[in-house]
């Protein structure tokens, strides 16, 4: 009977739990099985006679030593010695079924100290629960999740691949060629289409470089890749001429390349190898080599002219002193005029900078009064017509210099400057200015000098040549604008 408060229950308890739908199992302090409800033995197969009076571990044997008898055995023992209960959350314990094969099962056990109505001995009711499916379930959503990172890792590395394959087909495809080198070696790694174009498709990978290209041993560029390796600095090479084998023909090829030996330095400091990148030119400088050729043809032509005009000057002017002198001033802009063609010769016929062009003109002109010169103004390129202009216009004002103006005495100075002007780069602004000289006048005439300084570049409307002259003497005030690229 129990007695709860003011309440009287009347129950019996070992009735209870046979009735209970939960396995209960009790043990005495020897692990003899006395007693167990009949959930207990639907969920163990068993029948009751076949487990009364048995040891636990006979009526359900296990491998001893195995982790699911020493975790029960434990388990038993703790409640022996303490009179505590103890819980087993998780345990594997096969079941035999009753056709002798092991059924897989997993079960979570509590253990609770009971003792008789003297106290002196004492039981163990066992309260079993099988938890097969739910660590069944448990195990599936742990694969499930296994699966789902592990086809996470499979897009992962199919994006890996893909994107190294558009990597790769960048590198193969880079307009420069592009190769690289591992080791002290300089085996090759890798090659681009274009490298292999250059050397004439030969096997590379795994190779060293002087064994599939031996020709460029002795042009010195085995011992710069040695060099670069060793101190770890780059080495850039600019339109450097290459002498390659046809690797079937043998024959030479002279190639000249642009191009940059980069280390590859590691985090440590050291050097693992050498990426090879650049672009043949050899179209390039062929190119420039030719057009220098022609240059040079041309100007050597207009020489020959220019000395058979200066021939026929001397042969065709009378000696007399008056004629003497126009043919002085003639040869004189003649040179000039050659003086202007070889400044063009030296750039290419492309542009030539005003600063060469006055000082040249200057000092073919005036010689060793070059000094009583200051000459300033920023670096502005004219075309080939414009630099010929203004060589004959700066000769022409040297001359009158020399003739009336400030350098027809011994302290006369002239001061010659240039700026662009109207925030243009195409319109720039002259100024020829004389000091220090005679008193000047306008002449009442125009001869052809003053005609060729006032006539100007006659390149458009807004190009205009001015003469002042001053107290002070001579300036010269020039405005032109250049014709578009």
């Amino acid at each position: 009977m129990l007695v709860l408060g003011e309440w009287r229950l009347d129950l019996d308890f070992q009735l209870a739990l046979a009735s209970s739908p939960n396995p209960y199992v009790m043990l005495d302090h020897e692990l003899e099985i006395v007693w167990m409800n009949d959930a207990y033995l639907r969920v163990t197969m068993r029948e009751r006679d076949a487990l009364i009076g048995r040891m636990i571990f006979d009526a359900f044997p296990s491998e001893p030593g195995s982790d699911s008898r020493e975790l029960l055995a434990r388990s038993l023992r703790r409640v022996i010695e303490t009179g505590a209960s103890d819980e087993l959350a998780l345990i594997r314990y096969d079941i035999e079924r009753p056709d002798g094969s092991l059924e897989v099962r997993y079960w979570s056990a509590t253990h609770t100290a009971i003792a008789d109505r003297t106290g002196a001995k004492r039981y163990i009711l066992q309260h079993t629960v099988d938890v097969t499916e739910l660590h069944e379930l448990r195990q599936l959503r742990d694969e499930m999740g296994v699966i789902r990172r592990a086809n996470a890792v499979q897009q992962q590395n199919r994006s890996l691949v893909d994107e190294s394959r558009r990597l790769f087909d960048f590198f193969e495809q880079a307009p420069g060629f592009i190769a690289v080198l591992s080791g002290p070696e300089h085996r090759f790694q890798m090659a681009n289409r274009a490298y292999r174009d250059l050397v004439g498709k030969r096997a590379l990978i795994g190779n060293r470089v002087e064994e599939v290209l031996p020709e460029i041993v002795d042009q010195g560029f085995i011992d710069i890749l040695d060099q670069v390796f060793a101190t770890g600095q780059a080495y850039f090479g600019r339109q450097e001429e290459v002498t390659l084998i046809e690797d079937q023909a043998n024959d030479a090829r002279q190639r000249f390349l642009n191009f940059i030996f980069q280390p590859v330095v590691n985090a440590d400091g050291t050097t693992s190898g050498i990426i090879v990148q650049g672009y043949d030119v050899t179209d390039e400088v062929l190119t420039r080599e030719r057009q220098a050729l022609l240059v040079n043809e041309l100007n050597h032509r207009v020489k020959n002219t220019l000395a058979l005009v200066q021939g026929l000057a001397q042969q065709t002017f009378t000696e007399n002193a008056e004629v003497k002198a126009s043919r002085a001033t003639f040869d004189a802009r003649l040179r000039a005029l050659a003086a202007a063609h070889n400044l063009l010769t030296r750039e290419s016929w492309s542009a030539a900078s005003i600063r060469d062009i006055v000082i040249r003109s200057v000092e073919a002109a005036v010689g060793p009064a070059a000094g009583r010169f200051t000459i300033m103004g920023p670096d502005i390129a004219l075309p080939p017509q414009f630099a010929v202009a203004l060589t004959m216009i700066v000769h022409e004002l040297c001359t009158n210099a020399m003739k009336y103006g400030a350098l027809s005495n011994a302290a006369g100075r002239v001061r010659v400057e240039w700026d662009q002007v109207g925030g243009s780069d195409r319109t720039f602004a002259l100024t020829w200015k004389e000091t220090g000289g005679p008193q000047v006048c306008e002449p009442t005439g125009r001869g052809f000098g003053t005609r060729l300084i006032r006539r100007g570049f006659a390149s458009g409307a807004a190009d205009e040549v001015q003469l002042a002259f001053e107290a002070d003497g001579l300036r010269c005030e020039i405005k032109a604008e250049l014709p578009r690229q």
